[in-house]
């Protein structure tokens, strides 16, 4: 995928013709297809429908269109969108920001230090945690967030559905991810420094940013 064409019109019609690939490779559906064969071939889909829509998005904004305009279309706030698809200047240097992800087990980390954090073993996740995080996040302050949680939501009832949203914000790895309580929906955020140490748990609305 390297070497893929990058202009949006050649891109369109290597995804036309990938999507056709995929749509043959169902077959007969009285005949079991190879089920790999799918998975790679859709995968394949996937990745150029991706370049389609961040090409389309770089069209977009370069006509003129707001970030609020393409979050509406996308359904998700402005922020949302800018973080997803924009590129950012680091103000210290003047240059485009890293927006890599570099740390690959992030949201498993995240959420072996969600879910230490909700049920109370403070002492599993604490190890995690940079100077000022482990500082600051007290057994107390733990205590009286979740309070504060509860007062809205009702008792926290597990992970909810969808994966964790793992992004890369400033010197930052940010992990979200989707949580079920009693009466309602909220999201873990968990952001990572550079050391890929902790460097903040939050519980927030699933409407943040």
């Amino acid at each position: 995928m390297a070497d893929a064409p990058r202009t949006l019109s050649a891109l369109s019609v290597l995804l036309a013709e990938r999507a056709a690939d995929l749509a043959q490779a169902i077959g007969d559906p009285l005949s079991p297809p190879d089920y790999l064969a799918l998975v790679r071939r859709s995968r394949d889909v996937d990745g150029l429908a991706e370049q389609v829509l961040r090409l389309s998005v770089q069209q977009c904004r370069d006509a003129g269109h707001t970030w609020q305009e393409i979050g509406d279309l996308l359904g998700v706030t402005r922020q949302a969108a800018f973080q997803r698809f924009g590129k950012p200047i680091d103000p210290r240097t003047g240059e485009p920001m890293d927006k890599t992800v570099h740390m690959a087990d992030a949201a498993e980390r995240a959420a072996d230090i969600v879910t230490a954090v909700l049920e109370g073993r403070m002492d599993e996740a604490r190890p995690s945690f940079n100077d000022q995080v482990l500082e600051a996040f007290t057994d107390e302050v733990r205590d009286s967030g979740m309070a504060t949680v509860a007062g809205l939501v009702g008792a926290y009832e597990g992970f909810a559905e969808g994966e964790p949203f793992v992004r890369r914000v400033g010197d930052f790895t940010v992990v979200d991810i989707p949580l079920r309580y009693e009466a309602g929906e909220m999201k873990a955020r968990v952001a990572f420094d550079a050391d890929e140490k902790v460097a903040g748990v939050f519980v927030v609305p699933p409407e943040t940013p």
